[in-house]
């Protein structure tokens, strides 16, 4: 199976046959204990805004209660889109799960040197992740009695709980969860500048698609594995963080599944808007603008695909409308991520 932009390891049960294991165990690293590694992006550098300081309240995305005496600045980090928002944030966390997926898949932030890998997203290794120190554990989680609140809880360090998808507003739902982890580090008015820049950025970008007389405005995001030598395609549908951004800047999207609780029998899953197809379900969307994710490793799907013949009688292969994104730009991402995808979009539909 070809590793792909994998989604959180909380969605296992909706999506398990997309998911691979990546870097198990820990890495060791070279920086001295106790010292906090430092984001180093440029932005960072320039960054005007203030740290607040004093205790912290905060209501987590799971209903808990999260008390710290002063905000967070040792964090450990257990999902990739947390992890991007940390370092947008100018906050580099002390500990971080499946650091190798991490840097293969998201390239909208960089991790620093010195950040101690704790093993996989959903089984960390508890003992690298306390001896890391940190002050506050975030997490992904979709109820409170997940399995990983429940083992870290049993611990005497504060668990702040995220939901990284909500099918009926993505967007909203990544700008929560940025502007929640900007509270708990002190952050806030750092948040609240970047989620400004995001929302300007996306503006700007729907006009100058609007500006664009395209042949169709229906369209399909989509990505996919192999799997015993055959492609499986996962359509984003209704509901998907991508298919959100494209119909923000004015598209329509060409999947009309709709959400299924059940997901498996059909439809599109309710956290993340996916369903799953082969080569020929990509027929369904008829004439429809086709985009998907290239993730440039020596195993990815795009090179079966692009020998099916179905693939290449498709209106958009035949025309020309059917474009990969960029390497890296990560479908669960932050506001960066998101400015990436917006970036792609609108980079494919303006071209001459």
């Amino acid at each position: 199976m070809t590793r792909v932009h994998r989604l959180p390891t909380v969605a296992a049960t909706v999506v398990a046959l997309a998911l691979t294991a990546t870097a198990c165990g820990t890495t060791a690293v070279d920086a001295p204990a106790g010292e906090v590694p430092q984001a180093m992006s440029q932005a960072c550098i320039d960054d005007p805004t203030e740290t607040a300081s004093g205790p912290v309240s905060l209501t987590d995305a799971l209903g808990r209660t999260v008390e710290l005496d002063e905000p967070a600045e040792r964090i450990a980090v257990l999902e990739w889109q947390q992890i991007e928002d940390a370092l947008t944030l100018c906050v580099a966390p002390v500990a971080v799960s499946d650091a190798e997926g991490y840097s293969t898949y998201v390239s909208a932030e960089q991790l620093p040197e010195g950040v101690v890998d704790v093993g996989t997203r959903g089984e960390p290794d508890l003992d690298a992740l306390y001896a890391a120190d940190p002050d506050l554990i975030i997490v992904e989680a979709f109820s409170a009695d997940d399995d990983i609140i429940a083992q870290l809880e049993k611990r005497d360090v504060p668990v702040l709980a995220t939901v990284g998808a909500d099918a009926s507003d993505q967007i909203g739902n990544m700008k929560q969860v940025f502007s929640m982890i900007g509270e708990a580090t002190g952050r806030t008015e750092r948040a609240e500048q970047v989620l400004e820049e995001f929302d300007e950025h996306l503006a700007e970008a729907t006009q100058q698609v609007a500006d664009v007389d395209l042949p169709t405005k229906e369209f399909l995001f989509f990505d996919g594995w192999v799997e015993g030598g055959n492609v499986v395609v996962r359509p984003y549908g209704q509901g998907a963080l991508f298919t959100e951004l494209g119909q923000q800047l004015g598209l329509t999207p060409a999947w009309t599944d709709e959400i299924d609780e059940a997901y498996g029998s059909g439809g599109v899953d309710p956290s993340y808007g996916l369903a799953q197809t082969d080569i020929e379900g990509l027929t369904a969307v008829g004439d429809a603008n086709l985009f998907y994710s290239d993730d440039a490793t020596p195993d990815s799907y795009v090179a079966e695909l692009e020998k099916s013949s179905i693939w290449a009688s498709l209106p958009a292969v035949v025309e020309g409308r059917a474009h990969a994104f960029p390497a890296g730009v990560w479908g669960a991402g932050g506001p960066l991520s998101n400015q990436q995808a917006i970036d792609a979009y609108v980079d494919i539909l303006t071209a001459k």
